[in-house]
């Protein structure tokens, strides 16, 4: 059976963890640039800044791709930076994920879309973490350092999105992206919760993809994680914290309640 996309539905913030997307971009204008392999749905970033940031808050990608979020940041009226190693267009910066040029808590959401899989080509630096294998340790500690260089740059109280699938490959199996990412996040910040996106990806709908996996006893991916994290805000904990109230009891001496 055919997996039916639905109509594009008017902009508004999704309220319960499962999210479906119907279209790469919202509305009648587009952001970012669907010819971009592996392109974020703008959907995803929209719900995420409109949630957890203001009109004049600055929004940063360190993944940044086609540049979707800087498009959502700037029809949300936010400050958006955008950073990757092989920037797609003028307003994207050149970075390493790892090694930001941001100070230190001075954003207020980072979003992440990281590469994951061992069949897109991101680019020809050899620093690029999508040259490394999803089933390759070194990819997780590649990650866990990009996480880590968000939290950095966050402010207290500030939000971190993870947009990730897990990855399959019949000859090696199953790599569990997401859980080992989530892990990571999880040492950084303060989890808030986590989303399931229903992915509408093309050869979902391939008859030889859904046969190949039903003779095959494998899955093919139908949704993508969003985690959601921020860093505790300690001087709003502090301050949200109740005085402790003073002992009035009598005491002797020796320090013992009622003169014992």
């Amino acid at each position: 059976m055919q997996h039916e996309r639905p109509n594009k539905p008017a902009l508004r913030i999704q309220p319960t963890t499962l999210w479906e997307y119907p279209s790469q971009h919202y509305g009648s204008s587009v952001q970012g640039d669907a010819r971009y392999v592996g392109a974020t749905p703008s959907y995803v970033i929209w719900n995420l800044i409109e949630r957890y940031t203001k009109p004049g808050d600055l929004v940063l990608d360190p993944f940044c791709g086609s540049g979707t979020t800087l498009d959502v940041a700037k029809d949300t009226g936010r400050l958006g930076r955008g950073f990757d190693l092989s920037p797609y267009r003028a307003d994207i910066e050149q970075a390493d994920a790892r090694k930001l040029p941001v100070d230190s808590v001075s954003v207020d959401l980072v979003f992440m879309d990281p590469p994951y899989g061992d069949h897109i080509d991101y680019s020809d630096d050899k620093n690029c973490i999508g040259k490394l294998s999803a089933y390759d340790p070194k990819y997780y500690q590649a990650m866990h350092r990009a996480i880590r260089e968000g939290a950095r740059v966050l402010k207290p109280g500030g939000t971190m999105g993870i947009y990730v699938c897990d990855y399959f490959e019949k000859k090696k199996g199953f790599a569990p992206v997401g859980f080992q990412l989530f892990g990571s996040l999880a040492e950084a910040l303060r989890i808030v919760d986590v989303v399931s996106v229903v992915r509408h990806n093309k050869s979902l709908d391939l008859g030889n993809h859904r046969k190949a996996a039903e003779e095959g006893n494998f899955f093919l991916r139908g949704f993508n994680y969003l985690f959601i994290a921020q860093k505790p805000d300690l001087k709003a904990i502090a301050a949200a914290r109740p005085e402790p109230k003073p002992d009035l009891r009598k005491r002797d001496r020796r320090g013992r309640i009622g003169g014992r």
